[in-house]
């Protein structure tokens, strides 16, 4: 049963009991979401090359291929596939493009990929750096998309492309990973050493049947903890909200225990810390509010800038992302679906378009983004999809890798 299918089953008990909730309610709440993800949804079906299968970073004109964007991408075809938004064989087909293509036309190193490919030929583009998180993502949604479509030739080469890839490599000597390398300069000086969005990078690296890491590297970042407005937070350095929805967007990690913590709960306080510092805000920026939170990486009136809130270092300037607020409706869903409604119903004209929510806004600047970002829209559509149904953590949490390394680094008792 999924999380939608709970809240349903509780209202119906609430109805039955007397409740003022109004049935209608839950119908208009289910209609919109519905309408912001198969919006969402068309960014993965117009945004990409039909010859290779390749997906934009960003709706803009000339913009190059994310890796990271393919993995929401193969996700979303997935999901476009489940709710009958795109026949069966042409979800499959282009699912199978993409992946032929990574495997014999998009260059790497010890299967790593570049973080940004050119959208023609698949070669390295903006002198991006080979990188560690991207590859993960593009990964997750390939071993999402070979779960799906399980027993074809789709799991098959998700899986040859994950078993390629040495992940010892790019821990550079050390227990943590490195962000990246490149061919001119060698490793790059930072490394995923706390808290952050790469949980989902060592789990994948665990789990490798073929190039795995020990056990101590997950236990070697650090998990600084600190406290706002009573909501204790292991904390990412920024505060972006996005690093606590990433993993969470193919791992369940509801029952999942590291010793003491659990990490859905830690994003849920995060969440109502994040939402929180934007309500105490509120005067300083008007775009801040209860229904305007959320604040997180996306682009600004001064271009891609890393917001955050509190805990965290919580760089901000009046921007919110819309994604900020639908990518935690896992975590937080009354809040976010108020504010993804108020957005919606005051400023539908500004930031609302043919791709669902655009990038960001900031009122206090009279500014308003007219682009789309691959990863903002994905993280939506996928968070939404996981509210509604679990189907990504369902299957996902089927793969065998992702349960070798449950078993080694979560406390099994708990499970």
């Amino acid at each position: 049963m999924g999380t939608r299918d709970i809240a349903i089953v509780l209202l119906i008990a609430a109805l039955c009991c007397g409740s003022s909730f109004s049935e209608s309610l839950i119908v208009q709440d289910e209609e919109f979401l519905e309408k912001i993800e198969r919006d969402s949804f068309r960014y993965f079906e117009k945004e990409i090359n039909p010859e290779n299968g390749l997906i934009k970073d960003s709706s803009r004109p000339g913009s190059p291929c994310s890796v990271a964007a393919v993995g929401f991408g193969l996700t979303a075809l997935c999901i476009g596939e489940s709710r009958g938004w795109i026949e069966k064989g042409e979800a499959y087909f282009r699912i199978l493009r993409v992946l032929r293509t990574f495997k014999d036309k998009v260059p790497h190193e010890k299967g790593f990929f570049y973080h940004f490919i050119n959208m023609r030929t698949g070669e390295r583009a903006w002198n991006s750096e080979i990188s560690s998180i991207d590859t993960a993502l593009f990964l997750a949604g390939a071993l999402f998309a070979g779960e799906y479509f399980k027993g074809t030739p789709i799991e098959s080469l998700a899986r040859e492309l994950y078993e390629r890839v040495e992940w010892p490599w790019m821990l550079n000597g050390k227990k943590v990973f490195c962000m990246g390398w490149k061919p001119e300069t060698g490793f790059l000086p930072y490394y995923w050493d706390s808290y952050s969005e790469a949980m989902i990078l060592y789990a994948l690296a665990i789990g490798s049947p073929t190039y795995p890491i020990k056990k101590d590297s997950w236990l070697a970042w650090a998990r600084k903890t600190d406290n706002y407005k009573g909501y204790e937070v292991i904390y990412s350095f920024f505060g972006s909200i996005f690093t606590y929805q990433y993993s969470h967007a193919w791992i369940d990690f509801r029952n999942l225990y590291d010793n003491d913590v659990n990490y859905f709960e830690n994003s849920i306080n995060a969440c109502m810390a994040n939402r929180q510092f934007c309500a105490d805000n509120s005067e300083k920026y008007v775009t801040y509010g209860q229904n305007r939170w959320g604040l997180t990486a996306c682009i600004g009136p001064e271009g891609y800038k890393g917001y955050g809130a509190k805990p965290g270092v919580a760089y901000n300037d009046g921007t919110v992302a819309p994604y900020g607020m639908a990518g935690s409706i896992v975590f937080a869903e009354e809040e976010s679906i108020m504010g993804l409604k108020h957005l919606y119903e005051n400023y539908k004209n500004q930031i609302y378009g043919k791709y669902g929510f655009k990038d960001a806004f900031n009122t206090d600047r009279g500014w308003w983004a007219e682009e789309y970002l691959a990863i903002d829209v994905g993280i939506t559509l996928i968070m939404i999809e996981n509210y509604r149904t679990e189907l990504i953590w369902n299957k996902f949490n089927q793969i065998s890798a992702i349960d070798k390394w449950i078993k080694q680094c979560f406390d099994e008792n708990i499970l």
